[in-house]
């Protein structure tokens, strides 16, 4: 039986694959054909309510390998990188069969690529795009905020269950997903052990192999019970900052020198002190991801900053990379506050190609042992 860290690496590879038909739905789904495929964008994402809902759902990735032409044309290249890559793959037909979309507002290159896909959707027909919809959650300070994020949650749980044709099981929904935080906690504990007892790559393939969370939960229940047998990594230990990474290309780059990311702060790994949704159905919900992590897009610089610094030291990072892709700026204005508030040696790696990593100044600059 391979082990299930092996498992989890090996879903983690899956989840860019087109995906197989749905299963059938059960007899109460809306015109009895088949379970809804849904594809969603962005770190906003209240990923209950698409449990809740029994939907097949899986976030969408984009592929720097693969080229972003038809992206490129739709969105203009002073967009991020990632999404239009992720939109060339819609256009593509990547992702296989999918019934709707469903993009979140966690940054203006998400808010832009929903607008396209919309728009595509009305004046061209013929690109056979599915349904789209925007899941408008904002994180300013107010109680105004907090009421238009209720709003929004629960427009959507409504319009997914228009979409099922049932009501959801948003208690079950949140329970799972708590129980999948907690264990996602306790295996970044096995990370920031010294030695490290997972690469960051691992990590990546841990936190999202594009499971359903049932799934997931019982392979990182194996990979806990199986700790002791994972490896020891003592490379120089790395935090990395700034834009997301929807693929593995820059961890690989990275901890091929020798080093080894043992935390991070963007929404594909393990971004924030995660605290669960609980009891209080829709409410809570709107309340946890009002108030979600720290990333570039949605936090003060002294918010980032002060992350940054508990971060690093519940970590024990030696070193700390902020890395900032082309047409991604905002993370690279976190910098200085960030630098100024570490303990420990920083580097910008600034407007970085998609999937790619110009190690030139972390080599200068904090140069590997190894």
């Amino acid at each position: 039986m391979p082990t299930a860290l092996a498992a989890l690496e090996e879903a983690y590879a899956r989840r860019a694959a087109p995906r197989p038909p749905a299963s059938p739905a059960s007899s109460e789904g809306l015109a009895g054909t088949r379970t809804p495929v849904v594809g969603y964008v962005g770190a906003d994402m209240p990923v209950e309510l698409l449990t809740a809902a029994g939907v097949s759902a899986f976030r969408l990735t984009g592929d720097p390998e693969s080229g972003s032409a038809l992206g490129d044309r739709y969105l203009g290249r002073g967009v991020d990188p990632m999404a239009r890559s992720v939109l060339t793959r819609l256009l593509d037909g990547a992702f296989g069969d999918l019934d709707h979309v469903v993009v979140s507002h966690d940054c203006e290159a998400s808010l832009r690529l929903f607008y396209a896909l919309r728009e595509l959707r009305r004046v061209e027909p013929g690109t056979r795009l599915p349904e789209v919809y925007l899941v408008d959650i904002l994180h300013l300070p107010h109680r105004t905020t907090a009421r238009y994020n209720r709003r929004r949650i629960g427009e959507f749980a409504a319009r997914l269950e228009a979409w099922t044709g049932r009501p959801l099981d948003l208690a079950g929904a949140v329970a799972a997903h708590d129980e999948r935080r907690r264990l996602l906690a306790a295996v970044a504990e096995l990370r920031r052990a010294v030695p490290a007892r997972l690469t960051g790559r691992q990590f990546l393939a841990v936190a999202d192999p594009g499971l359903p969370v049932d799934e997931h939960i019982a392979l990182l229940e194996r990979l806990l019970a199986e700790a002791g047998r994972l490896e020891e990594h003592t490379g120089r230990r790395v935090f990395l900052s700034g834009s997301d990474h929807d693929t593995p290309h820059v961890y690989e780059a990275v901890e091929s020198e020798g080093y080894v990311i043992v935390g991070e702060d963007h929404s594909f790994g393990g971004p924030q002190p995660d605290r669960p949704v609980g009891a209080g159905g829709l409410d809570a919900l709107a309340e946890h991801y009002h108030h979600s992590g720290p990333t570039a897009h949605r936090a003060t610089a002294g918010e980032r900053a002060a992350h940054a610094a508990r971060a690093v030291r519940q970590c024990r990072a030696e070193v700390f990379v902020a890395y900032s892709r082309i047409a991604d700026e905002a993370p690279a204005w976190d910098f200085p506050a960030q630098r100024a508030a570490l303990d420990v040696p920083a580097v910008l790696l600034e407007r970085q190609e998609y999937g790619r990593a110009d190690l030139t100044a972390l080599r200068k600059e904090h140069p590997c042992a190894v």
